[in-house]
């Protein structure tokens, strides 16, 4: 008995159709969690992120803050640091509301590929997207950056996710660490494009397989 075409063609077009929507998923994620949930990267910027924003467990000063993140060693890394206050084409720092080229900025602000879709003037803790899964202990308060203010250099930048709102302050001030890396870390639990072709391949030799069986 030979197995009828429309048969085959809905079995192949179901598959294609399976592997198009993970390509899609995977093409198009921003914010990926990675290391059994240790760490976020992000594609946009190509940094990856604590997925724990509170791993200080306190508030410290920048000098303080900036120590802590140069000497972590956590999910075999030890080149971690404060984010910047910069834009990524390396102007800035941004002053005020709406300030989303910077790092912290960019996760603030960022839409569903790219952040957690904060608003200005509200907390990241009261509007935000299903990025803000991928994370623990995001702090309704502001970060440090590395960024020290220019000229005066008592002060250093930081960004409130209280508000959404970019400043500088006394160094000396006590506020929320969260630390970055610059690069990835390995592969994520999502599958990658070349995998997906071995599963598609798969499929459709199984699915030929059946048909010459039944022939």
């Amino acid at each position: 008995m030979r197995i009828h075409p429309s048969k085959f063609n809905r079995a192949l077009t179901a598959l294609l159709l399976v592997a198009g929507l993970i390509f899609a998923s995977t093409a198009s994620a921003g914010l990926i969690s990675k290391l059994n949930g240790l760490v976020v990267y992000d594609t946009d910027r190509n940094i990856t992120w604590l997925a724990d924003a509170n791993l200080s467990g306190t508030l410290m000063n920048y000098t303080d803050a900036k120590s802590w993140a140069a000497n972590l060693v956590y999910a075999g890394f030890d080149d971690w640091r404060l984010p910047t206050a910069l834009n990524a084409d390396g102007s800035g720092p941004c002053q005020g509301y709406n300030c989303a080229g910077s790092e912290l900025g960019n996760m603030f602000y960022g839409d569903i590929n790219h952040g957690l879709g904060g608003v200005a003037g509200q907390s990241i803790t009261v509007i935000h997207n299903a990025n803000s899964n991928l994370f623990k202990n995001i702090q309704w308060m502001d970060y440090w950056s590395v960024t020290e203010s220019a000229p005066n250099t008592g002060l250093a930048w930081h960004f409130s996710f209280y508000n959404g709102g970019g400043d500088d302050s006394d160094k000396g001030t006590s506020l929320s660490a969260w630390a970055v890396r610059d690069g990835d870390v390995g592969p994520s639990s999502v599958p990658e494009p070349g995998i997906i072709g071995l599963l598609l391949a798969g499929g459709i030799g199984w699915v030929g397989t059946k048909a010459r069986r039944r022939g």
